[in-house]
């Protein structure tokens, strides 16, 4: 019991490690928070300090996703049940991404946990991780919206988790349905910028902060 809180308590904490916050203001004197879309994520962050901090934020954001799923293998340091320890990743992985979204090191305020849900799917199975990334990129090619990508990605990872299973309906599945509705939801305010037109399209050009 107390290795299960003890893990539950270092996803939250993985999860509010704030990269971009600590990244923009370390290295830009810059708090990307204030500009942009006002998110503390790897998508503000590559529109508002670039290619390479945009793209070390994913990493490190994914990875505090990853690192949370994986203390499942501290709660059941023997596996005799694939399906428990599925659940018990999908449960510390959205511990994580209730710590980025509301992280303790950074005031409470953060990103939408895109990335860190991407560290989780990649530890749940790297099939479905690479599907949905193949996906994301597919459509932010063919739309130059990182927000429509991210929400098609997730729209469209449950059917992805069917076929894998050979259609059999297992806790992948049902950790997919909850995916795409938080994505979706999450995604209100794009979704009514890109009804209006006023959505921000991506490129790899950095945006003045001024």
């Amino acid at each position: 019991m107390i290795t299960t809180v003890i893990c539950f308590l270092a996803a939250y904490l993985f999860g509010s490690i704030p990269s971009a916050v600590w990244i923009g203001k370390g290295f830009y004197n810059i708090d990307v928070r204030q500009h942009g879309s006002g998110n503390a994520g790897a998508t503000n962050t590559l529109r508002v300090l670039g290619k390479k901090a945009g793209f070390i934020v994913l990493g490190l954001d994914a990875l505090k996703g990853y690192a949370a799923a994986s203390l499942a293998a501290f709660i059941l340091p023997e596996i005799t049940d694939q399906n428990q320890l599925l659940i018990y990743k999908m449960l510390l992985g959205f511990v994580a991404v209730i710590g980025h979204v509301y992280p303790i090191f950074a005031g409470f305020k953060g990103g939408k946990g895109i990335a860190t849900l991407l560290g989780i799917v990649i530890a749940l199975n790297y099939w479905l991780a690479l599907g949905c990334f193949i996906l994301f990129v597919a459509i932010v090619s063919l739309t130059r919206y990182i927000s429509v990508g991210s929400m098609f990605s997730a729209a469209f990872s449950p059917l992805m988790a069917l076929f894998l299973n050979q259609n059999n309906i297992n806790p992948l599945f049902y950790f997919c349905c909850v995916v795409a509705v938080l994505v979706i939801y999450t995604h209100r305010s794009n979704i009514k910028r890109l009804a209006n037109g006023t959505e921000n399209r991506f490129s790899f050009k950095k945006k003045t902060t001024t």
